[in-house]
C-alpha cells in the first residue's frame, strides 16, 4: 500500500513538472511581441499611461480622457522565456497587414462580397470604392489590442470607412490658382463641368489618400492598430451616369485641346512678332550708327576751324570723283 501511494506521489511530482515547469518556458517570434499577464493582470510599467506616449498627440481633449490606458512591459522577441502557473501570455504579431477596405469581418457576404464599399458624393450620388488599407499592431499600445477592446480590427474599420464615407460626403475639390486669362468666355465655357463631384474625386484621389492617413493618425491611440496606409484605386459612378460622365470628359478633353492649341499659335505668333521688332530695330540702330559717327567726327572737325571742315569736304569730294565713272558738273552761266 505504501509503495502504491509513494508511486502516486512520484507519478504527481513528475507531471507537474511537465505541465507547469517544462512547459512553462517558451519563445517569441522575430514577428511577434507578447505580453504577460499575473493573475489576470498585465504586467505594467510604473504608473505610465499611453497619454504620456507621442502616439497620444492625435487625440482631442475629450478623447485623451477616454483613451487612457496604461503602459504594459512588452516582451521582445527571444527566448526561452519562462512563466509560472498562474502567469499567462498573450502574443500577438507585429507585422504589416494588407486588407481590402470593403471587406466587413462580422458579415463577409456584405459590400459585393468585401470587393466595394458604397459612399455618397456631394452631389448625392452613389459611388464604388475600391482599394485597400495597411494596418499593424502597435507595439507601444499593447493594452488596448489585447485587453481595451473586444475586436481591435472591426472597430478600426468601422472608424476608417465612417471617416472615408463623411470625407466623400464632403469632398471639394481645392481652389484651382486665379488666372486673369480664365475669365474670358471660352475658359468659363471649357472649365464649367469641373464641379463635378465624381470628376474631383478621381482627380484627387492621391489628396484624399493623405487626407485619410492624417484622419486616422489616433487609430493606435484609440484601439492599438496603427493604420500605415490607405490605397484608393478606384471610384466608379452608377452605370447610369457613367455615361454621361464619360461624355461630359470627352467634351471638357475637346474643349482643352482646342483651347491649348489656339494658346499655343498665339504665344507662336507673339514671339515671331518679339524676333521681328528685335531684328528692325538692329537694322535702325546699324544704320544710325555711321551716321552718328559721321556727325561726331564733323564736329570735332568744326572745333579745329573752318579751314579744316573745308579740307575734309574737298577729300571726300576728291575721292568720290576717283571712285565715280561719270561726273556731271552744273555749267556757270558767267
Amino acid at each position: 500500500m505504501g509503495t502504491i501511494f509513494f508511486g502516486c506521489v512520484i507519478g504527481f511530482i513528475a507531471w507537474f513538472l511537465v505541465r507547469y515547469l517544462a512547459a512553462g518556458f517558451y519563445t517569441v517570434d522575430q514577428n511577434e511581441r507578447a505580453v504577460k499577464t499575473c493573475f489576470g493582470r498585465a504586467e505594467r510599467v510604473g504608473t505610465a499611461t499611453t497619454l504620456d506616449d507621442p502616439i497620444s498627440a492625435a487625440l482631442s481633449a475629450e478623447e485623451r480622457e477616454r483613451y487612457n490606458y496604461p503602459q504594459v512591459r512588452v516582451i521582445p522577441p527571444g527566448g526561452p522565456y519562462f512563466k509560472w502557473p498562474w502567469e499567462r501570455v498573450y502574443k500577438v504579431t507585429v507585422a504589416t497587414q494588407t486588407m481590402n477596405m470593403a471587406l466587413d469581418l462580422e458579415d463577409p457576404s456584405v459590400n459585393s462580397q468585401g470587393t466595394i464599399l458604397e459612399a455618397v458624393t456631394k452631389d448625392q450620388l452613389n459611388t464604388g470604392l475600391k482599394g485597400q488599407i495597411r494596418w499593424r499592431i502597435s507595439e507601444r499600445n499593447l493594452y488596448a489590442y489585447v485587453f481595451g477592446v473586444k475586436q481591435p480590427i472591426i472597430h478600426v474599420m468601422g472608424y476608417f470607412i465612417s471617416i472615408l464615407r463623411e470625407r466623400i460626403a464632403n469632398f471639394e475639390a481645392p481652389p484651382a490658382v486665379k488666372n486673369p486669362a480664365d475669365t474670358a468666355p471660352h475658359n468659363i465655357a471649357a472649365t464649367a463641368v469641373i464641379g463635378i463631384s465624381i470628376n474631383d474625386l478621381r482627380k484627387n484621389l492621391r489628396d484624399i489618400n493623405e487626407r485619410m492617413d492624417r484622419e486616422c493618425l489616433g487609430s493606435a491611440a484609440r484601439y492599438g492598430i496603427t493604420l500605415e496606409a490607405s490605397l484608393i484605386t478606384g471610384i466608379d459612378p452608377p452605370p447610369e451616369v457613367e455615361s454621361a460622365l464619360a461624355a461630359i470628359n470627352t467634351a471638357y478633353n475637346e474643349v482643352s485641346s482646342s483651347i491649348s492649341l489656339a494658346q499655343a499659335s498665339a504665344d507662336q505668333k507673339i514671339v515671331q512678332s518679339r524676333r521681328a521688332v528685335e531684328i528692325e530695330t538692329l537694322k535702325a540702330q546699324a544704320e544710325v550708327q555711321p551716321i552718328v559717327a559721321l556727325a561726331d567726327q564733323l564736329v570735332d572737325l568744326k572745333k579745329n576751324g573752318a579751314g579744316a571742315l573745308d579740307a575734309y569736304v574737298r577729300n571726300v569730294r576728291l575721292k568720290l570723283f576717283s571712285e565715280a565713272k561719270t561726273v556731271i558738273v552744273e555749267a556757270s552761266h558767267e
